[in-house]
């Protein structure tokens, strides 16, 4: 009897925990192994067309190495659309990036790789 007044208490913390509701217990935390926003990345690019040639350039503002290629699909069907090779843009560097077509240009755009 000794021991069942002694460990009283406990039995009635115990039952009470066990009453709350799922939303009252606290919840443990999230350990640090991956951030909780989204990670910023990728070089901002600006691309002009004039006539039939193409530039680019491209800023990287952010602190990873971003790998830009240049992409051009030209409008006639007989001309060869081109794709540039990958060239490292640095954290706070800008890089320029040029190519052509033998005449109109149909689109471009730029790929980015990690």
């Amino acid at each position: 009897m000794r021991l069942s007044r002694r460990f009283a208490p406990v039995f009635a913390a115990l039952a009470l925990v066990m009453a709350l509701p799922y939303d009252a217990t606290p919840h443990a935390r999230v350990g640090a192994g991956k951030p909780v926003g989204p990670q910023l990345f990728g070089a901002d690019c600006r691309t002009s067309v004039t006539g039939s040639h193409v530039v680019a350039y491209c800023h990287n503002p952010y602190p990873e190495t971003d790998r830009v290629s240049l992409h051009i699909e030209c409008a006639r069907w007989w001309d060869l659309d081109t794709d540039s090779a990958l060239v490292d843009t640095a954290p706070a560097a800008t890089v320029r990036l040029t190519g052509r077509c033998w005449e109109e240009v149909r689109s471009v755009w730029i790929s980015h790789q990690r």
